[in-house]
């Protein structure tokens, strides 16, 4: 066996961009067919030209259960198949203390970070997987494991810590037939994350025990691999990802002066 994805059919959210377009290329370039989704028609198409083989687009936005719906659908009635799910979309529409979120902002983080991969799940789950099996990968965050102490993103990190207790719980429960994982990534060099990194990158990188700052193809290969026949005996586990961030005990989304 080898890091092979021919034959496989791979549905990613959030594809457009960052990690998410990483991890469909990675795929897509292991043999993979891929349908990748986001809000924006424009964005998708060109992800999609940059990748081989063969990828579909739909438009979808993940925090919405009838679009997750009709992205499943469409991906099984184009391809066939659904073997590999990857609920990588995210939000965060609000940064600064806990204690002050509104409930507007609150609730989209919860729509888009928790209930999205769930529901994502249950369409791939009744679509396919339950009578076919298949992988599930869910993108969390080391802001899911630890507390944030610059106390400005910690709705997003109780999203990811719910979403890491999620994978376990769909681990006991889908299995033998369908295998759920998550990845913890530590920050990583997207736009996305650009406010945390970009103040202070020669610093923070040098606080890292790897020494660098991690990059989308970090999250990617060890997706590339939980999702291959490699990986046949994994599922409930959570995988960071963090160039060795977390051992040192710095805070999971350093500010400036870190």
């Amino acid at each position: 066996m080898d890091l092979d994805l021919q034959g496989r059919v791979a549905l990613v959210t959030g594809g457009s961009k960052g990690i998410g377009r990483q991890i469909a290329a990675t795929f897509a370039e292991a043999g993979a067919r891929v349908m990748i989704s986001s809000r924006k028609q424009e964005a998708l198409e060109e992800a999609a030209a940059d990748m081989p083989g063969e990828v579909g687009v739909f438009v979808a936005n993940a925090g919405d259960p009838e679009q997750a719906r009709a992205c499943v659908d469409a991906c099984v009635e184009q391809f066939g198949r659904l073997d590999i799910l990857v609920n990588n979309a995210a939000t965060n529409p609000y940064f600064g203390p806990t204690i002050d979120i509104d409930v507007p902002r609150h609730d989209k983080t919860w729509d888009v970070n928790l209930r999205g991969p769930l529901v994502w799940t249950q369409h791939a789950w009744r679509g396919w997987m339950a009578e076919h099996g298949g992988s599930v990968l869910n993108v969390a965050s080391i802001g899911g494991l630890t507390v944030d102490h610059e106390a400005a993103m910690g709705i997003y990190g109780a999203t990811k810590a719910a979403l890491i207790h999620l994978t376990r719980q769909l681990a006991y429960e889908l299995a033998p037939g369908v295998r759920v994982n998550a990845l913890a990534p530590g920050v990583i060099k997207t736009d996305m994350a650009r406010a945390l990194w970009e103040p202070n990158e020669q610093g923070l990188s040098a606080a890292i025990p790897l020494q660098r700052m991690g990059t989308p193809a970090d999250v990617a290969n060890l997706a590339l691999f939980l999702s291959s026949d490699l990986a046949s005996w994994i599922t409930g586990q959570v995988h960071v990802v963090d160039g060795g961030a977390t051992v040192t005990g710095m805070a999971p989304y350093p500010g400036p002066g870190h």
